[in-house]
């Protein structure tokens, strides 16, 4: 997770930034002869601070260049007993943060009421109260869950969200390396706090995935495109961060403590993206007809051509096999506490449709047990003008639902009463229902349901993108009827174009 204050940064001095821009047009100067010897290539389409595009307008100009950082070992002298104790040390000079941090989304889990088709009154949702099909839901499992939270103490339903003494801000700026979080977000027992409050600086990548890349139970569970090699990438993993050794923080930059780039599998509305035009032209080819794709192709499509690149991601989850001794002890294939897995690396994605926002099944809606309930299917369509051809990871799972009345339901797992203690799923379902508010019939099975998680991170090289033929061939990745084309429309004239019109 990442955050940032007005606490100044550990970055260089102003000459050592500029001693490093002038390397990395050195750097650019040699890719551009490089990509005009070779030829034309597919040129990332819109990443955002990607050097091999040319013609453009400079993309480090919306790099940030922080201020240089202040050592903060004799403002925090310590000691303290509390992480909340270090967070009023912190309000002491950052007396704004406080109140910012209280109105963000990583704070709250929980985003603005939107107003959904079908729906007769607007919908809040958030980590605090949606359904997903990896650990379910976190009501009534807070303590667990909330490891992850950038809080202190949220142990059930009662905690106080206006209370900024319970904000943990060495979470997202600690980098002594051995500041850890417990149950409820507390601060790991032997956790040196003094030492983690000295040595704050602006967020790095290894603080954002102490919860992105192992939220979910483990490293590489839910995104697929975040897992643990992105703290010390190289160029095969992810080209921005790996060659040009951006943080997260120079693509999420964030003010009074609001970072933009919510997903939609926990906001219904992206309306604070991150986007690949944010520093990149939106037509950066040589070649034309590239530049043609970019209005109904995200850049994405070509510059992300798999996923989990080297760490496994999750990609089915079977609750209905758990509570079993003596299956497996490989925990990528067997859990007795979650059931069976299956992980895969270099993972070809999904594509579909994509708007930027999301429909969302929610607590007490029907399903159909036949079928596949999507969690969080992504708007779009050929039709639809916004809409742009996205890769996805799609993760799939079995789990409870009542068949009396025909909905899933949010056991409780951890804790009294909870799956993980007791293996018992009637009791898990029924106290899960009474905490979510719903009604348990007594009569349960296992559903099936998929999440859909936009693949946004782990871009290529120039060199290592899709070529034409990637789609535009009979084994190509694209399913074009399932996206509303009467075929490859490269084929044949008359068929529907990439644009969405008639030829």
């Amino acid at each position: 997770m990442t955050s940032t204050d007005q606490t100044p940064t550990n970055e260089p001095e102003a000459s050592e930034q500029a001693d490093d821009h002038k390397q990395r047009d050195w750097i650019i100067g040699i890719i551009a002869i490089a990509i005009l010897i070779i030829g034309p290539i597919v040129i990332f389409a819109g990443v955002r601070h990607q050097v091999e595009a040319v013609d453009i307008a400079d993309p480090w100009s919306n790099v940030p260049n922080p201020p240089p950082h202040v050592n903060h070992a004799a403002l925090m002298p310590g000691p303290y007993e509390t992480g909340s104790d270090v967070t009023k040390a912190c309000l002491e000079c950052h007396a704004d943060a406080g109140t910012e941090m209280l109105h963000s989304e990583h704070w709250l889990w929980e985003n603005p009421p939107v107003s959904l088709p079908g729906r007769d009154e607007p919908v809040a949702l958030g980590k605090k109260n949606s359904l997903n099909n990896f650990c379910l839901g976190i009501q009534g499992n807070e303590p667990k869950c909330t490891t992850c939270h950038a809080g202190y103490g949220w142990e059930d339903s009662t905690f106080d969200f206006t209370d900024e003494t319970k904000i943990d801000c060495l979470v997202c700026h600690d980098q002594s390396g051995q500041y850890a979080k417990a149950d409820s977000g507390y601060p790991a027992e032997a956790t040196d706090l003094a030492v983690a409050a000295q040595s704050v600086a602006r967020p790095t990548r290894g603080n954002c995935a102490t919860c992105h890349a192992d939220g979910g139970g483990g490293n590489g569970v839910k995104h697929g495109d975040i897992d643990d090699t992105l703290i010390h990438p190289d160029e095969t993993i992810d080209y921005h961060m790996g060659v040009l050794d951006f943080q997260c923080v120079d693509c999420h930059q964030t003010e009074d403590h609001q970072i933009p780039g919510t997903m939609t599998s926990v906001k219904l509305v992206d309306d604070n993206p991150v986007a690949c035009t944010d520093c990149h032209d939106s037509a950066p080819h040589q070649d034309d007809r590239l530049n043609a794709h970019t209005d109904r192709v995200a850049c994405e499509t070509c510059h992300i051509p798999e996923y989990a690149v080297k760490d496994p991601t999750k990609l089915w989850w079977d609750w209905s096999t758990a509570g079993q001794d003596g299956v497996s002890d490989n925990p990528h294939e067997y859990l007795k506490i979650k059931g069976s897995f299956v992980y895969d690396t270099h993972v070809i994605p999904e594509y579909l449709w994509f708007n930027g926002t999301a429909d969302r099944y929610l607590l007490g809606d029907p399903l159909d047990p036949s079928g596949v309930t999507p969690l969080n299917y992504p708007n779009g369509s050929i039709d639809d003008p916004s809409a742009k051809i996205q890769p996805f990871k799609i993760h799939r799972a079995l789990q409870p639902y009542d068949t009396v009345n025909n909905y899933f339901i949010q056991p409780k797992l951890a804790g009294e009463d909870g799956y993980w203690v007791e293996f018992d799923w009637p009791l898990a379902l029924e106290t899960g229902a009474r905490i979510t508010g719903m009604e348990y019939s007594g009569s349960y099975d296992f559903a099936r349901s998929d999440m859909y998680w936009p693949l946004n991170h782990m871009v290529a090289p120039s060199s290592k993108a899709l070529q034409c033929t990637a789609c535009h061939s009979d084994n190509g990745r694209l399913d074009w009827e399932a996206l509303g084309y009467d075929g490859d429309p490269m084929d044949t004239a008359g068929r529907r174009t990439l644009s969405g019109g008639n030829e």
